[in-house]
Order: structure tokens, then C-alpha cells, then sequence
């Protein structure tokens, strides 16, 4: 299933998309106090039969403007870092790498919840704050109750390179204001039944910049799970971002960051695209 997060207007709606119908039904009523995809995802087991078989409003999907599936976060977005084997030879031969190689460990930071943005959204190039701005396209899976994965959707990791570099951290220079386009569909994990099968390719103004299979990722789904849930108790709805691959803007030779007016655009098998572009 296929859901999405949508405004014809003021209120905020879910929907489940039929995308070969072109139509999106709106589902808001059948879900729990009004709580959105969030509460849709806490109660799951007692919702989607319903939402399997409403029959609720149809509408068009090209007249609907998506939001993020989850606009909102609970909490910071979950991401980690330097998750591919191509990924990690350009960065650390990059200005920005450290030689440190290929991480032992997964490498985990966050997004602040208030860079989040829905497809076609723009992102805010920040002038004057930063002068680097790079894209990340990257499966982002969705947690559901007790741990386990509920589904996925589609992140971009849009990074502030002089902010990560200067400060050297990265929660900074990856959390400004829309920085994590997100979307545009929820797609509940059934739909995906193996990962490692999936494509992830990014486009900026129609050129390919990054193309490869999730089965080349270092660390897995499961141990990445594994190794946040050990100590930390994940929440319905939390989102993990699992890395991405190589082509970002650092990796040329002058780097490609981006400009005003470039369309991101990133696509994954059977997820959908996400477009934004750089105010």
C-alpha cells in the first residue's frame, strides 16, 4: 500500500494512492483521532484492513499537493553515514574525508525534524549561511511498533559541505530549514519484499549523478536496527535514512553543489521519484 500525506487547502489529509488509477483516497476519517499517518502507523494492525477496503473519496492525485508522509517527526530523523563502499572512497579522498576508510561501525547522526519538506517543495539555499549545498538520495525505512520495519519512503540528505566540514560535525550542516525533502509516497513494507533488489538513482537537471543497488550498502537494514535498538527504544513512525551512494556534488573535480533553480530529482524502485528544487 501506498500512502501518502496531502492538502487540498488548510487541513492536512492521508491518503492511499492507487498510482495506476492516477487517484489518491482519502482514508483521514478511518484513522484514529484524526492523528495522521502516525497514528495510522501506531495502530496498524487495527487499521489497514480498513483502509485495504474504503471505498472513501477519490481524488486526483496531480491536483493534490503531498506533504512529507510524515510532515512532523517525533523526534530528529535517524541517518548514517558513509554506508556505501563507493560512497566512502570519494569522501575520504575528497577535502572533506578524513583517511579514517571504510567504518567499522555504522556512523550514525540526525536531522533535525524542521528540515523536513514533501516532494516538489523548495529547498532554501541558505545564502550567506552556507555556499555549499549538496544532495543525497537515499532509502529511508519506517519504523513501526516494537522495532520493527513498517515501510519506506524516499530521502534527500540535503548537506550544508562548508557547515560539515567547519564544524566539524554534521549535525549542523544537515539540519537546516528543508534540508530533508522526504517522500513523496509511505510504501508499507509488503510491498518491498527484498531491499537488496531495489535501485536508488538521483538526477540533477535531467543528469544522472548517482546510480547503484541497495544490496551495495556496508551495513544492512537489520543491523542498523539492531545496533540503534540496543539502547535507544524507537518509536512508531521514526524514520531511518540508510546512506547513499556515490556521485554527490564533493566527489567533482571542481564539486557540482548546487545552484538556484536545479531540480533534484530522486528516484528508487518502486518508490517513486522525489522533486525539489533549489529555491
Amino acid at each position: 500500500m501506498k500512502l501518502v500525506t496531502f492538502t487540498t487547502g488548510t487541513d492536512e489529509r492521508v491518503g492511499v494512492a492507487e498510482l495506476d488509477r492516477e487517484i489518491v483516497r482519502d482514508v483521514t476519517d478511518l484513522l484514529p483521532d484524526g492523528g495522521g499517518l502516525l497514528a495510522a502507523i501506531e495502530s496498524w494492525d487495527t487499521v489497514r484492513p480498513a483502509l485495504e477496503s474504503s471505498a472513501g473519496p477519490e481524488l486526483p492525485l496531480k491536483q493534490l499537493r503531498l506533504l512529507a508522509p510524515i510532515p512532523r517527526p517525533r523526534r530528529n530523523i535517524f541517518c548514517v553515514g558513509l554506508n556505501y563502499h563507493s560512497h566512502v572512497t570519494e569522501y575520504g579522498s575528497s577535502a572533506y574525508g578524513d583517511g579514517s576508510g571504510q567504518p567499522k561501525q555504522p556512523v550514525f547522526f540526525s536531522k533535525a525534524t524542521t528540515s523536513v519538506i514533501g516532494t516538489e517543495a523548495e529547498i532554501d539555499p541558505h545564502p550567506g549561511v552556507t555556499s555549499e549545498v549538496d544532495y543525497e538520495g537515499e532509502l529511508a525505512v519506517i519504523v513501526g511498533v516494537g522495532g520493527q520495519v513498517w515501510g519506506y519512503t524516499i530521502v534527500n540528505d540535503v548537506t550544508a559541505r562548508d557547515l560539515q566540514h567547519a564544524h566539524r560535525q554534521w549535525l549542523l550542516g544537515k539540519s537546516l530549514d528543508t534540508f530533508c525533502p522526504m517522500g513523496p509516497y509511505a510504501v508499507t513494507a509488503d510491498e518491498v519484499p527484498d531491499i537488496a533488489a531495489l535501485e536508488v538513482e538521483t538526477k540533477v537537471n535531467g543528469e544522472r549523478r548517482q546510480h547503484a543497488s541497495l544490496k551495495d550498502l556496508i551495513f544492512a537494514v537489520p543491523e542498523l536496527i539492531a545496533t540503534l535498538s540496543a539502547g535507544i527504544s524507537f518509536l512508531p513512525g521514526d524514520v531511518l535514512a540508510t546512506g547513499t551512494p556515490a556521485g554527490v556534488g564533493l566527489s567533482f573535480d571542481p564539486p557540482a553543489f548546487l545552484r538556484s533553480g536545479d531540480l533534484i530529482e530522486v528516484s528508487i524502485t518502486g518508490l517513486g521519484t522525489l522533486r525539489n528544487r533549489l529555491r
